[in-house]
């Protein structure tokens, strides 16, 4: 599917790879809405980029169904590309010091990365399925947003690696079950990119997790997460699996 002319949903884009992904996509010709937590940042993406932000708690499935109608409305159609890349990173032991429990931490990763996460899918297949097929029977294409920690989760990560885990697990029987609609469903699993969550690390911290990145030997730039959602847009046989973007790296305990 080309990308010039459609509407596409990008979640978290007020900054990071959500930021990259909405500004690409828009230098692509499409009319782009973003939906984020925070609303200055993403009015602020939108005013450049010529697109519409929707202020949007995505772990709100009745919020998410009225913001995508709302986008239909705005836009004169439904989104036929929808990126999630909204979500949080808190970290914290299992049982930590005292013996204090992180169901806390674990509920709200949870709600945030994969709650939110299938309610942006759910509503998106749900407009998608309704808009004229294109010429070669596709309807749209949903990417979601896992991470490397999915499978190297590190010390820390229980809640984040299993949010990110189950998003790139639905990932096959969400594109089997969406391609009778002519929907299809992929995830992009980031490595160690150069985000604002990155970006308040200490310079040594910062030098010692861009030492066990084989190559390039360097964070990776939002850029190049934007380029691959452009790439999984335009290559219509790419459905139902998780594509690692990382640089080889595997990440370490700790």
């Amino acid at each position: 599917m080309q990308i010039d002319g459609h509407v596409a949903l990008v979640t978290g884009g007020g900054s990071g790879l959500g930021a990259a992904t909405a500004r690409h996509l828009a230098a692509k010709g499409a009319k782009v809405a973003i939906l984020d937590f925070d609303i200055e940042r993403a009015k602020a993406v939108a005013d450049e980029i010529g697109g519409i932000a929707l202020h949007v708690d995505v772990s709100d499935e009745a919020a998410v169904g009225a913001a995508l109608d709302s986008i239909a409305e705005q836009l004169g159609s439904a989104p036929r590309i929808a990126v999630s890349c909204a979500g949080v990173g808190m970290a914290a032991r299992i049982v930590g010091r005292g013996g204090k429990l992180s169901f806390d931490v674990f509920e709200k990763t949870l709600r945030v990365n994969l709650f939110g996460t299938y309610n942006v899918m759910s509503h998106a297949a749900r407009l998608m399925a309704e808009l004229d097929p294109l010429a070669d029977g596709e309807r749209g294409v949903i990417i979601n947003t896992a991470s490397v920690a999915f499978e190297d989760g590190q010390l820390g990560q229980a809640a984040y690696a299993a949010s990110k885990g189950a998003i790139a697990s639905m990932c096959l029987p969400a594109a089997r079950e969406l391609a009778q609609s002519g929907i299809r469903v992929m995830a992009i699993a980031p490595g160690l990119f150069q985000t604002p969550m990155m970006e308040g690390l200490p310079p040594e911290i910062s030098a010692q997790i861009t030492a066990n990145i084989p190559f390039p030997a360097r964070l990776g730039a939002p850029e190049e997460y934007a380029l691959l959602a452009e790439q999984i847009v335009t290559n219509p046989f790419l459905n139902g699996t998780t594509i690692r973007l990382d640089g080889a790296v595997r990440l370490p305990p700790r």
